[in-house]
C-alpha cells in the first residue's frame, strides 16, 4: 500500500515541474513589447527640463531602457541603464536635462525612448517624439513702470512677453499671484492683481514678474515700485460673558468635538483654527476667476453705514483683564439699520452663497481677472452661485450670523487669494492713477 501511495506524490511533484518550465519558458519565449508611459507633452525642451519616464513588462521583465536626443543625425545618450537578469517588472527613469551638457543648438531635435525585454528574442518598444531645442528665456515687456503701493493694499501690473508663454505672474518674496490674460489695445497681454502686505518694507520686499515658456526657460525680473506707508489702528476688545454664551453655542453645533468646551475655549478655536480653516476656503474658492474685467468704475459702499472697524485694525481679545487672543481685521464693517439690504459693489458674478464659519452667511462676487468682493454676517441671502449681478443690485440683507456682536456688513475686497484694503477701491481717483491708466 506504501508503494502505491507513493505514486500521487511523484506526479504531483512531476506537474509541479512542468508547470514551472512551462511559466519559465512561456516568459523567455514571449513576443511581447514592453510598455513605455511617457504622458508629458513635450514638445519643447530649454535649458532645464525634468522628465520622468515610466516602464513596465509584465512577462521576462526589463532588461535595458534607453533614452536619447538626436540633432542633425547625432545622438546624445541621456539616460542608460541595465537592469538585474531576474527581471524588473517596474521600472522609473527620472532624470533633469541640463543642455549645456549635450552642446544641442536651438532647433529641432527628436528624443528617443527604447525599453528592451528579457526574452530571448529582446523585443523592445520605441517611442520618437519631435521636439524643439529652444533655450532663450522669454522677454517680459511693462507696459507702465513705477508701481505706487499702500501697505496693504492693492498692486497692478500689466505686462507681454516676446513669446508665448505657459506660466507667469508676480512674485511678492515668496507668494506667487498667477497672471490672467487679457486684451489691450486688442493685443494679448497679462494683468495681475496683487496684495501688498501690512508690514511691506522697501529694504524687506521684493516684487517680481516672473514668466515661463513651453520648453520650461524661466526670466524673473524686478518691478519698479514705491511703498505708501500706512498707519493702522489697534484696539482692545472685552469679551463679556453674555456675548459667549449668545454666539459659541452657534459654533459648538458647527464642531461637535466643541460640545464639552467651555465658552472661552470654543472663542479661542474659533478666533485661531476656525478662521484659518474658513481663510483657507476664501482661498480655494477664488482661485478660478472670469479672464476678462467685468466691473466698471468705483466699488460701492454701503449707503447710509458708519464705519466701525477699518482694514487692518489689530484687535487684542480681553476676558477678565487678560489678553486670551488677537486677530487682524481683514475688512471694513459697516453698520447701518438693521436687516439692511446689501448691494453688489460692482458687475461681476456669484461665486459663492452660504455659511462661512466666523463670516457667518456670505456672499463672494467675482468681478474678474482675479479680484474678488465678499460681504459677511448676513441675515439672508438674495442671489445664487452662478448669477450675473450688476453694481448697486440686492443681494441679500444685513445681520450679526458668524461671530458679530451686532447688526452690520462685514466687507471685503480680495486679489491674489489675499485680502487688500477695500478704500482704494471705493475710490474714483485712485482707481485711475493705479489701475486704469496703467
Amino acid at each position: 500500500m506504501k508503494k502505491f501511495g507513493i505514486y500521487p506524490k511523484v506526479l504531483i511533484a512531476v506537474l509541479v515541474i512542468i508547470l514551472s518550465g512551462f511559466l519559465f519558458f512561456s516568459s523567455y519565449l514571449e513576443i511581447g513589447k514592453p510598455v513605455i508611459d511617457f504622458d508629458q507633452k513635450i514638445t519643447a525642451i530649454g535649458r532645464h527640463k525634468n522628465i520622468d519616464i515610466h516602464f513596465s513588462d509584465s512577462n521576462s521583465g526589463l532588461s535595458r531602457l534607453n533614452v536619447e536626443l538626436i540633432q542633425d543625425n547625432k545622438g546624445r545618450i541621456i539616460a542608460d541603464k541595465t537592469l538585474p537578469a531576474k527581471g524588473v517588472k517596474n521600472e522609473t527613469l527620472s532624470f533633469a536635462l541640463n543642455m549645456a551638457d549635450f552642446k544641442l543648438h536651438d532647433g529641432p531635435a527628436v528624443i528617443k525612448i527604447t525599453a528592451t525585454d528579457h526574452s530571448l528574442f529582446k523585443n523592445k518598444a520605441v517611442i520618437s517624439r519631435d521636439v524643439t531645442i529652444d533655450t532663450v528665456p522669454p522677454q517680459i515687456y511693462l507696459l507702465k513702470n513705477i508701481n505706487y503701493i499702500n501697505q496693504g493694499g492693492t498692486g497692478y501690473v500689466a505686462y507681454y512677453a516676446s513669446e508665448t508663454i505657459t506660466d507667469t505672474g508676480v512674485y511678492v518674496n515668496d507668494y506667487f499671484t498667477p497672471a490672467q490674460p487679457a486684451l489691450i489695445d486688442n493685443k494679448p497681454h497679462h494683468v495681475v492683481y496683487f496684495a501688498l502686505p501690512m508690514d511691506a518694507g522697501k529694504n524687506t520686499t521684493r516684487i517680481m514678474a516672473s514668466a515661463r515658456d513651453e520648453a520650461g526657460n524661466e526670466t524673473k525680473i524686478s518691478l519698479p515700485f514705491v511703498i505708501k506707508e500706512k498707519k493702522f489702528r489697534s484696539d482692545k476688545m472685552n469679551l463679556s460673558d453674555n456675548f459667549l454664551q449668545m454666539k459659541m453655542p452657534e459654533f459648538q453645533s458647527m464642531v461637535p468635538s466643541l460640545m464639552d468646551k467651555t465658552p472661552l475655549d470654543v472663542f479661542i478655536y474659533v478666533n485661531s483654527q476656525m478662521r484659518n480653516e474658513n481663510f483657507a476656503t476664501i482661498q480655494k474658492i477664488c482661485e478660478k476667476s472670469v479672464p476678462q474685467e467685468l466691473w466698471e468704475g468705483a466699488f460701492l459702499r454701503m449707503s447710509n453705514a458708519a464705519p466701525m472697524a477699518l482694514f487692518g485694525d489689530k484687535r487684542y481679545y480681553v476676558y477678565n483683564k487678560q489678553t486670551v487672543a488677537e486677530s487682524v481685521h481683514e475688512g471694513v464693517d459697516l453698520a447701518s439699520l438693521a436687516r439692511a439690504p446689501i448691494e453688489a459693489s460692482n458687475h461681476g458674478i456669484v461665486v459663492f452663497t452660504g455659511a462661512l464659519g466666523i463670516y457667518g452667511n456670505t456672499v463672494i462676487i467675482d468681478h474678474g481677472l482675479g479680484l474678488f468682493s465678499l460681504y459677511a454676517h448676513l441675515s439672508s441671502i438674495d442671489t445664487s452661485v452662478g448669477k450675473k449681478v450688476s453694481k448697486g443690485g440686492k443681494i441679500g440683507l444685513s445681520g450679526l450670523s458668524g461671530l458679530a456682536g451686532g447688526d452690520h456688513l462685514h466687507f471685503s475686497i480680495i486679489v491674489g487669494g489675499r485680502f487688500v484694503n477695500p478704500q482704494e477701491w471705493w475710490d474714483p481717483q485712485w482707481i485711475t492713477h493705479n489701475i486704469t491708466n496703467r
